[in-house]
């Protein structure tokens, strides 16, 4: 009888590689899984929470990672919006955006009035990005007092805005909890777009053609969906990320927001460089040298401190055992018993008796 493949062994494992990293869990790929995961799975997630930065090039959780877990987001929605608290100071509408990527699409669109339906979402489009629409689309709903009459009358789903509404006010306690107060940029959306670059640069497309792009580290051609606010504008921006890719008759972008080239090489510096003159080249291939000596050197002193740790465990060990068998050897003295012997029953001596 077959059975369905267990979600563990068929959906992105990175939130759970951060949770056990968290709970100090080392070796994940030896760690005794119910149903265990393909081990490339283990593999993907652990270069993806890498390339984000919770952990450090030997494996172990960095300080960021750390804060991450405390989130109970995908880890690039905490990247999001943890880099959008400590150097954007956007954490206010990073934190609305979030919220909105927790649930599903509130946009709904029926067949017998898709081009009324199509008309009342061009009313919440921003043009340079579909986050910053959602963060609209929340703004323009508070601002109605969260209205199920006007969610609508705009062809929203009341329930999901709903449902969006009590995620931001859960995550606005846990940020509360840990000290991280949140805070506007008030209206300057370049620092929210970078923000939204920092988490998803390895998301990344450039423009190939009229409308058409293609992913710049897996070569793959990709299209901006029809909902899309950058679809059909006139204006096609040069780079944008995108939140997932949604395959159809081809790969579209979903939830796309234009990015500067300048940020993918500033956040994604493994993937990304910019076109430098020939002294900034040889200064650039000098740090790219000394990073990777710098990261050799960690290797090393990880693989050190495991032999060290893993010599003292097995001198421990020895210890213990011949602690153990000393005990089992010790014998008691016994006068008149040579060493090893059985002792022998001696009979006791009697008086004669009679005459």
């Amino acid at each position: 009888m077959e059975c369905a493949v267990p979600e563990i062994q068929r959906t992105n494992l990175s939130n759970v590689v951060l949770l056990l990293k968290s709970l100090g869990i080392q070796n994940l790929l030896e760690f005794d899984f119910m149903d265990p995961p393909p081990q490339d799975n283990i593999m993907n997630s652990l270069y993806q929470l890498w390339i984000l930065g919770a952990l450090s090039n030997t494996g172990d959780l960095t300080s960021l990672g750390r804060r991450m877990a405390d989130f109970p987001l995908d880890p690039p929605l905490s990247k999001m919006l943890l880099f959008a608290h400590d150097h954007g100071g956007c954490s206010s509408e990073v934190l609305t955006i979030v919220s909105m990527l927790s649930v599903p699409s509130v946009f709904f669109r029926p067949k017998d009035r898709a081009e009324e339906s199509d008309a009342a979402r061009e009313k919440f489009f921003v043009p340079e990005s579909d986050h910053l629409t959602l963060l609209n689309v929340y703004m323009r709903a508070k601002q109605y007092g969260f209205d199920a009459q006007w969610c609508t009358k705009h062809f929203l789903h009341a329930k999901g805005i709903r449902k969006a509404r009590e995620v931001h006010a859960q995550l606005l306690d846990l940020m509360r909890q840990h000290k991280l107060n949140p805070r506007s940029c008030g209206g300057s959306w370049d620092v929210v777009r970078k923000s939204i670059c920092s988490a998803y640069f390895y998301n990344s497309s450039k423009i190939k053609g009229i409308g058409e792009y293609i992913n710049m580290l897996s070569g793959i051609p990709s299209a901006l969906h029809p909902s899309s606010a950058l679809f059909g504008l006139g204006y096609t921006p040069d780079y944008v990320v995108y939140h997932e890719l949604i395959s159809t008759t081809k790969e579209y972008m979903s939830c796309v927001t234009a990015v500067e080239g300048e940020w993918l090489a500033e956040l994604g510096p493994m993937f990304f460089s910019v076109k430098e003159s020939f002294e900034s080249t040889l200064n650039r291939r000098q740090r790219e040298r000394t990073d990777a000596a710098a990261m050799e050197r960690e290797m090393k002193k990880k693989e050190e401190e495991d032999l060290e740790k893993d010599s003292d465990r097995l001198a421990l060990a020895r210890a213990k055992l011949s602690a153990s068998s000393s005990r089992r050897g010790t014998a008691v003295a016994t006068p008149g018993r040579l060493a090893n012997a059985t002792p022998k029953f001696m009979p006791k001596k009697r008086g004669r008796m009679g005459l």
